[in-house]
C-alpha cells in the first residue's frame, strides 16, 4: 500500500491511496493549496500505520 502525493490541474495537492494490487482506495477529496496540508492529511489517515509511504509524482 502506498499514498501518491501529486498536483491537479488547478495547482493544488492531493492524495491517492493504492492497494498493493495498485488499485485506488480512497482519495483526498480535495485539493490543498499548501504541500504541507495535504502531507498532514496524509499522516490523519495513516493514523499509526507510519510505515506506508508516500510518493511523490
Amino acid at each position: 500500500m502506498f499514498f501518491h502525493l501529486d498536483k491537479d490541474i488547478a495547482g493544488q495537492w492531493r492524495w491517492t491511496l493504492y492497494a498493493t494490487n495498485h488499485r485506488k482506495i480512497a482519495d483526498s477529496g480535495e485539493g490543498y493549496w499548501n504541500k504541507s496540508d495535504c502531507l498532514h492529511g496524509i499522516d490523519l489517515v495513516k493514523g499509526t500505520n507510519y510505515a506506508t509511504p508516500v510518493r511523490k509524482g
